[in-house]
């Protein structure tokens, strides 16, 4: 019997899934006819310019292409003559945007808690919402509340759907009244009594039914007219997997668009997502998955949270690329567009340390502001082990500040909220916020070592039925100043301080003024050893402790460093590292290769080229750095390289390695070896 019913199981979640994927395909194509669009080629049309610094939601009109910026406040109209400038101004984190029929653009002010409405001349009023006060109320539409609304659509009709984004509801207006349409507690359900998790993107699509980006859910889902949902794509899989619908999986899906030919296209995190026609439904991916800039090819293009989306008359897909400070687009045809390539680039204009450090004064993340900490890890060490190729290790992307368990943290400059899932990992070691230009993990957010929270909080918590914190929000808009408490620190005992914008991630040294720090210890290098191409160690003949090399040489450097008043077990690793080879008479018989640098985050496929075999640090245990300084690793660049010994004539020559510490102490140490070819 038990036999039976294991082989009915299956089949019965097979013709489920088969059911659920026709539903979508009657719902979804027989009612649009959709076919595939397909693009050549992702350029960008405005990249870091210092009139739009976070580009979130798109609208076009009449070959117009109009950005919000959620830091500066204002909306950006980029013209058909390629020339970028204000729209409207004095707005508090502008979200999504869209054009009603009458030509007016309707805004999702996130961070005055209102939908507020644009004309052509730029004026600016309050649609709906209470300007300043976040809550949840229906109503009259101008004693309506919203808590931080994102996502904004309008129909033909001249209904106004709204994301209220940390309410969990979507949101109708409609004759001088809100209602919600659907929508409840935080959360995952789908039919009459529906709910969503930081629900982000909306667009009305088929027949008046409303899309929804889930995005915390990770998931697509469609309201009905009467306020049922159901969900489309996505499941409690994290990923870029594409495929049918009950398959695919989602990262963060954050805007929607419909294109010309009804497809859909979605903002998920930091690539751009589509569900497409084959024989049904389907999920593909169209740009590259990894975080980047990359222009071209557009399943190979990167992108750094993509935030907004819309379809411009020629098909051409425009995309907001938030952290980039981009805006880019999809071309159907190159040639349509001839202004497309205005400020093209495939690498975004970094971060300038010298800029950023200056930008407030100086302070330390704990009180007193101005008193000395120990440096407890820096940026680019190894994190995990490397024992063999299949090994996890990856790079250390911040600055680890010691500090006690339960002692208080605070922001070291003032910002804004933009990220909509600021918050991850509540109630784990890795607790984080994550602020425009910097982050701060290891913390027990808004609350003390027992769980107590703080007083006035900006942070939203959600409460079990003992009223435990076991979830928590901070919504867009908000904004810290320096010196406001963040948490206290969790059990591991300091503070992971990230410096940069999420992908341009700097050393915190260079980028930020920490007062009374300094660093007169020069960094050990322990050993020196070499391998052939083939990773064979070279042996170092003991009589005259002398290394024959004949070809390609790698070379591996055990050293590390350490900070003033850093007690002598704290290992840190070093900032730069390279190698020279002198004759025997100690004159140059090439230029040094300063090959290693940690001035900003490496490329994460870099951390195998960075450190070899042996190499691991973590919170106990040893720590190894073996750095292989015959390859080349700055910044997202990375290449294998080696000593190639045949450039050289024959005898007695002295490698000179080099590791060298932020504060410019430099190591060295001689090695004699011998070519013989």
């Amino acid at each position: 019997m038990n036999n039976r019913r294991s082989r009915i199981r299956p089949v019965f979640f097979i013709i489920v899934a088969a059911f659920v994927v026709a539903v979508c395909y009657f719902a979804f194509y027989k009612t649009r006819g959709i076919s595939r669009q397909f693009y050549n080629k992702v350029t960008t049309i405005i990249s870091r310019d210092p009139q739009l610094i976070e580009p979130f939601g798109v609208a076009v009109k009449e070959g117009q292409i109009y950005i919000s910026d959620g830091e500066s406040g204002t909306i950006m109209r980029f013209d058909a003559e390629g020339k970028l400038g204000v729209f409207a101004e004095n707005l508090h984190t502008p979200s999504a945007i869209a054009f009603d029929k009458m030509g007016n653009l309707i805004v999702a002010d996130s961070g005055s808690h209102t939908i507020k409405k644009i004309d052509a001349s730029g004026a600016v009023s309050t649609v709906a919402g209470t300007e300043g006060r976040p809550g949840d109320v229906d109503g009259e539409a101008l004693s309506a509340k919203f808590n931080a609304p994102i996502g904004i659509a309008v129909s033909a009709d001249g209904t106004i759907a709204v994301a209220d984004t940390y309410n969990d509801k979507i949101k109708l207006i409609r004759d001088g009244q809100v209602i919600t349409l659907a929508g409840s507690t935080r959360g995952f359900a789908d039919g009459a009594a529906a709910k969503f998790d930081t629900p982000c993107g909306v667009v009305f699509w088929n027949d008046g039914r409303i899309l929804v980006a889930d995005t915390e859910n990770r998931r697509l889902r469609v309201i009905e007219g009467d306020g049922r949902v159901w969900t489309l794509a996505g499941s409690t899989e994290v990923g870029h997997d594409d495929g049918l619908l009950t398959e695919a999986s989602f990262i963060r899906p954050t805007a929607i668009a419909i294109g010309n030919n009804a497809e859909i296209y979605i903002a998920d995190n930091d690539s751009v997502r589509a569900v497409r026609g084959r024989n049904f439904p389907y999920v593909e991916t169209i740009s590259g998955t990894r975080r980047g800039f990359i222009d071209g090819v557009p399943h190979l293009a990167a992108f750094n949270r993509v935030s907004g989306l819309a379809v411009d008359g020629h098909q051409n897909l425009i995309a907001a690329d938030s952290d980039n400070g981009a805006v880019r687009k999809f071309l159907t045809d190159e040639k349509n567009d001839p202004k497309a390539e205005r400020k093209s680039a495939a690498t975004p204009e970094k971060t300038d340390p010298a800029e950023f450090r200056v930008r407030q004064p100086p302070r330390w993340p704990y009180e007193p502001p101005a008193t000395k900490r120990d440096i407890a890890g820096t940026l680019g060490e190894i994190r995990g082990e490397i024992v063999d190729e299949n090994s996890q290790a990856w790079f250390h992307n911040g600055l680890d500040i010691a500090g006690g368990y339960g002692e208080r943290t605070y922001f070291v400059r003032g910002e804004k909220v933009l990220h909509p899932a600021a918050v991850e990992n509540f109630g784990t070691s890795r607790e984080l916020i994550r602020m425009p230009s910097l982050g701060y993990i290891h913390i027990r957010l808004s609350r003390d070592k027992d769980d107590n929270l703080f007083a006035g909080s900006q942070f939203k918590f959600e409460f079990d039925a003992d009223l435990k914190p076991v979830n928590m929000r901070i919504p867009r808009g908000v904004k810290f100043e320096a010196g406001d408490v963040i948490g206290t620190l969790n059990a591991m005992n300091h503070l992971h301080l990230i410096a940069g914008p999420g992908g341009d991630e700097m050393n915190a040294l260079d980028a930020l003024i920490f007062p009374g720090i300094t660093d007169s210890i020069v960094p050990v290098i322990e050993k020196v050893t070499f391998f052939d191409e083939n990773w064979l160690a070279i042996e170092t003949n003991t009589t005259d402790k002398r290394t024959k090399l004949a070809g390609k040489t790698r070379i591996v450097v055990r050293a590390h460093d350490r900070m003033d008043g850093n007690s002598e077990r704290r290992r840190l690793g070093v900032y730069r590292l390279g190698y020279q080879v002198l004759r025997e008479d100690k004159t140059a018989a090439a230029e040094t290769k300063w090959n290693i640098s940690f001035d900003r985050n490496p490329d994460s496929d870099a951390v195998k080229f960075v450190y070899a075999k042996g190499s691991k640090s973590g919170a106990t245990g040893e720590t190894v750095f073996n750095y292989i300084v015959t390859n080349h690793i700055d910044g997202g660049q990375f290449s294998e390289d080696f000593l190639d010994v045949k450039l050289l004539v024959n005898g007695t020559y002295i490698l000179r390695v080099f590791a060298a510490d932020f504060f410019g102490n430099i190591a060295t140490t001689d090695i004699f070896f011998e070519v013989t070819q």
